[in-house]
């Protein structure tokens, strides 16, 4: 059994999470923004589907992206080198976590529900979510979005309606984050994807204790400068060269 959350933004030890389903730690609660803030800096996070309560997850081990280690395969960094798209910070946040939310194939569910994008849209607007977004002839085209607290961005959702879009806003958030001293990228569950360009798994003991000190670290909340786009894309040229 798992417990119940209450009204206070308070959670359990993630030590108490079951092993199966892996990470399951409570259900209940709401998505306050103080209490999203208070699950990510303890390494929790809520997923669930529309016709389940919120359920809250810290799965052991962690998928993480320590930015300086992205792995750019030949056919990305060829599409980079194109630099036929442009890069946005924060332009469009809303789109992208509505991009994210349409079901990958016909029929199937999606767990970025209504009150999902109204919490994270909340946390933009405060200056706590961000959104990472590539674009093309005017046309969003992918991106990805997220929680930065502190030295830690906690990656939520991505989406691409192009080939490699996605993947594009990815390389650009870790050269980004790398400039800026962010010590690592969350990716929350294993996919082969996130694998295949540089993710790696850890101990959730270590990925929590870390937590600790990374999320009191850092910038201050804020929107991100959308002028640090044109900063950065040299940069990430520069390296696929």
């Amino acid at each position: 059994m798992i417990p119940w959350l209450g009204s206070a933004p308070e959670f359990p030890p993630v030590s108490k999470a079951l092993r199966e389903p892996n990470g399951l730690l409570a259900a209940g609660g709401d998505l306050s923004s103080e209490r999203l803030l208070a699950g990510y800096q303890r390494g929790i996070f809520p997923w669930y589907s529309a016709s389940e309560p919120i359920l809250w997850w810290s799965p052991d081990p962690r998928t993480v992206l320590f930015p300086h280690s992205i792995r750019l395969s030949h056919s990305l960094r060829k599409t980079l080198r194109k630099h036929d798209y442009d890069i946005r910070l924060d332009h469009a946040f809303s789109e992208v976590v509505s991009g994210c939310s349409t079901p990958r194939r016909p029929g199937a569910g999606t767990w970025i529900t209504p009150e999902m994008q109204a919490a994270y849209c909340r946390l933009h607007e405060e200056g706590h979510a961000h959104s990472v977004e590539t674009w093309r002839n005017g046309r969003l085209i992918g991106g990805l979005y997220g929680v930065a607290l502190g030295r830690v961005f906690f990656g939520e959702s991505m989406f691409s309606r192009e080939n490699d879009a996605s993947k594009i806003a990815l390389a650009h958030l870790a050269r980004y984050l790398e400039q800026r001293g962010f010590a690592v990228i969350d990716c929350q569950m294993t996919t082969e994807h996130l694998l295949s360009m540089g993710a790696t798994e850890i101990p959730r003991a270590e990925f929590c204790e870390n937590l600790a000190r990374w999320t009191t670290e850092g910038v201050s909340a804020g929107k991100w400068p959308r002028e640090a786009c044109a900063q950065f894309f040299e940069t990430v040229k520069h390296d696929t060269a």
